[in-house]
């Protein structure tokens, strides 16, 4: 398997560094780039051809859910992590609405952020546990946050198993594929499997669209 191509945007230029070295010597990954602002997002994974991106939410000037807009028009199978040093509600939700393929807090242990990523590689969208319950508050009342701002969900989606449930419902809590896997006593490919039949029955691309319409429908 090719080595993973990985963009970082962090204006904290401690940070910045920490994190090149972390990606930089981590197997299977190339760090391509690694930049203070996101202005230049565009032209960057034009140029750079990253497979993903992360992204430091509150970046100066442009935003870093402004960057993430920014790739998805440029690049749209560039998948991209927000990164954030607060679980701000009004955030996440933004993040989502506009295609974020994951959100890690930045006190995120190296070995955790590392498995994030080879979740990306794996189709998966690395979610942390507190921002899962961030998301779970936006989404459970109706007349909330995502009940108000989200166009009304489209018929009923096929039904999903008792299995398949049960794994979207830990995908809420923001429970990795591992995670999943050693909970449910099945193997990766299995959990993998379930969840490709989860997206297909959701007629969603992602672990974020995922939870956010189980949440949105009470499917989970």
């Amino acid at each position: 398997m090719p080595p993973l191509r990985l963009v970082l945007y962090e204006d904290n230029a401690d940070l910045r560094t920490s994190l090149s070295q972390l990606l930089g010597t981590a197997p299977g990954l190339v760090l391509v780039g690694a930049f203070g602002s996101c202005q230049q997002a565009a032209a960057d994974v034009r140029h750079l051809q990253p497979d993903a991106v992360l992204m430091d939410i509150d970046l100066p000037g442009c935003s870093g859910i402004e960057g993430l807009r920014l790739i998805k028009a440029a690049a749209p199978h560039v998948s991209v992590v927000m990164l954030t040093v607060f679980d701000d509600n009004e955030r996440v939700f933004e993040a989502i609405l506009a295609g974020a393929d994951g959100y890690l807090l930045k006190k995120t242990p190296p070995a955790r952020l590392l498995e994030a990523i080879e979740e990306l590689r794996e189709g998966g969208a690395p979610i942390t546990p507190a921002v899962a319950r961030q998301v779970l508050r936006l989404f459970a009342r109706p007349g909330g946050l995502g009940w108000r701002r989200l166009a009304p969900a489209p018929a009923g989606p096929a039904a999903l198993s008792p299995r398949e449930r049960e794994i979207l419902g830990l995908l809420v809590e923001g429970y990795s594929y591992k995670m999943i896997a050693a909970h449910c006593f099945i193997s990766l490919d299995t959990v993998r499997s379930h969840i490709k039949n989860i997206y297909e029955k959701l007629h969603v691309r992602s672990a974020p669209e995922a939870v956010s319409k189980a949440l949105r429908e009470g499917l989970n």
